[in-house]
């Protein structure tokens, strides 16, 4: 779509009737809300609108193709799966991720361990491992059906100027500018957001002494579907079972030691990196190049201000172990979602800042208590203080004969904890 292909959409064309305030808040706008960032999180949110009667502008920079063609898998929650199964993407995604049917828990070479299973929770499965662009293709294929969303990819934000009724945009797509007026403008543009800097809000955090080396393996016998969350004194290192008997490793380990690892030839990085892995499965083989990333914990200052919202990684981010990141970032378009129906729903505007709080309210509180799960897993694994070594150990122990501990653990890590979203409350189980 050109910028000159953008629907003129009169207020009285929209699907939902409209009541008089939300008229005359119409005129003049191009749309009800504008989204900056079409990965996951952003197609989440654009998907979940679909049906909401509101005009939803999604804004990327890169090509579709370029969006699908990053190199990641993640451990999707069940809280994330009954989501895309609200939104209507499920039976898309589904066959072509792994339904974990095990994960394991174990602290280096101790032999104890704690196995959550699926009668755990009394689901099909524990987790999801998911590709990238198993997600992301899925989601693109829903947007471009959606009548009610304008997809400008890849268009550019140049510049945004917050009035008292709207938000203004300048967009670049094919060589063309355009300005664009919204209710609301929601940034999902990553975690270096420019769009949460430009609009002067801060964060607390700290980086972490740690980087993650991700890689794709092939082993020699079958996975079984079986996900393995090993705590090293370097930290934790996790292996995703993925379709086609693959895996997907995140090694953690301090700064100089990942950049040691990955500058060696690939026969000593797997030798290094069977240690940690284990001979389980047999001998591995690496397929495709090992990747590098810091990590870091932080959390925004606020989530909105009068016409912005922040979701996903511009709102959050956080310690990969226990796979949280993503599923963070699911969870808040389906909140947000769920607070802008509503509200439209009342003839409010949506950019309202009374309006926006309902959103921070619910996703800042339980973003915190994911935040500092993370954390303290992290730290209290990744060391060899015998006080901490000893207190862990005996965790592990009581995991493993305390079934309502086990249970409420579980909950947490797969998003089972907490304010569940209406596109999630009433689907079958994945």
């Amino acid at each position: 779509m050109t910028l000159d292909q953008l629907p003129e959409i009169a207020p009285q064309e929209k699907k939902s009737p409209l009541n008089q305030t939300q008229l005359e808040r119409s005129q003049g706008l191009d749309f009800d809300l504008a989204i900056v960032g079409g990965g996951i999180v952003g197609l989440t949110l654009a998907c979940a609108l679909k049906d909401s009667g509101l005009r939803v502008a999604l804004i990327e920079a890169q090509s579709p193709e370029q969006t699908a063609a990053r190199r990641q898998a993640y451990a999707m929650s069940l809280l994330s799966g009954r989501i895309f199964e609200g939104i209507g993407v499920w039976p898309q995604i589904s066959p072509h991720i792994t339904h974990f049917q095990r994960v394991r828990l174990s602290d280096a070479d101790y032999p104890k361990e704690v196995v959550f299973r699926p009668e755990d929770l009394k689901t099909k499965a524990v987790y999801y491992g998911a590709e990238h662009g198993v997600l992301i293709t899925a989601l693109q294929n829903c947007v471009r059906q959606c009548k009610s969303v304008s997809y400008l990819c890849p268009a550019q934000l140049i510049e945004v100027d917050y009035q008292p009724q709207a938000v203004q945009l300048k967009v670049q797509m094919a060589g063309q500018e355009r300005t664009l007026r919204a209710q609301l403008m929601v940034a999902a543009d990553g975690a270096r957001s420019r769009i949460r800097q430009q609009a002067g809000i801060g964060s607390m955090g700290w980086k972490y002494w740690q980087s993650c080396i991700t890689a794709v393996l092939k082993p020699e016998k079958s996975h079984l579907d079986t996900a393995y969350e090993r705590f090293w004194p370097d930290g934790p290192f996790a292996i995703l079972p993925l379709p086609g008997n693959r895996c997907q490793i995140v090694w953690t380990v301090p700064h100089a030691k990942a950049e040691a690892i990955l500058a060696l030839p690939r026969e000593e990085f797997l030798a290094q990196l069977s240690h940690n892995y284990g001979a389980q499965m047999g001998a591995l083989t690496l397929v495709g190049e090992p990747r590098l990333f810091k990590v870091q914990l932080m959390q925004s200052n606020c989530y909105v201000q009068p016409r912005l919202a922040l979701m996903g990684d511009a709102a959050h981010c956080c310690h990969p172990v226990g796979g949280q990141g993503l599923n963070m970032g699911i969870r808040d378009a389906a909140a947000l979602s769920q607070v802008l129906q509503a509200s439209f729903a009342r003839g409010e505007d949506i950019g309202d800042l009374r309006a926006l709080k309902r959103y921070e309210r619910w996703r800042r509180r339980e973003n915190w208590l994911v935040l500092g799960f993370t954390d303290f897993l992290n730290r209290c694994f990744s060391n060899t203080f015998l006080p901490l070594v000893i207190v862990r150990r005996l965790g592990i122990h009581i995991l493993q004969v305390a079934l309502p501990i086990k249970r409420l653990m579980l909950r947490l890590m797969t998003g089972l904890f907490g304010r569940t979203p209406n596109l999630a409350r009433h689907s079958v189980e994945p």
